[in-house]
């Protein structure tokens, strides 16, 4: 049977190597990503709430117009 403590090392540093090498955002970088993933959410909110109501209002009108047939 293997030893896991063996394997459970390696992984860890493995992983630590990989992290090792990535590249990682500076603060500025993280700050104006962040900023543009909020102002794509609220952009995308307020597509969604606009549609909605917009869809709302065509189905009531057609409702009441096939309900005067």
């Amino acid at each position: 049977m293997a030893n896991p403590f063996r394997s459970v090392r390696l992984f860890t540093s493995e992983l630590v190597g990989e992290l090792q090498k990535a590249s990682w955002p500076t603060k500025s970088e993280l700050k104006d990503s962040t900023i543009v993933v909020i102002v794509a959410c609220l952009l995308l909110g307020l597509f969604t709430s606009i549609s909605d109501f917009a869809l709302l209002n065509v189905v009531d009108v057609v409702t009441e117009w096939v309900g005067k047939l």
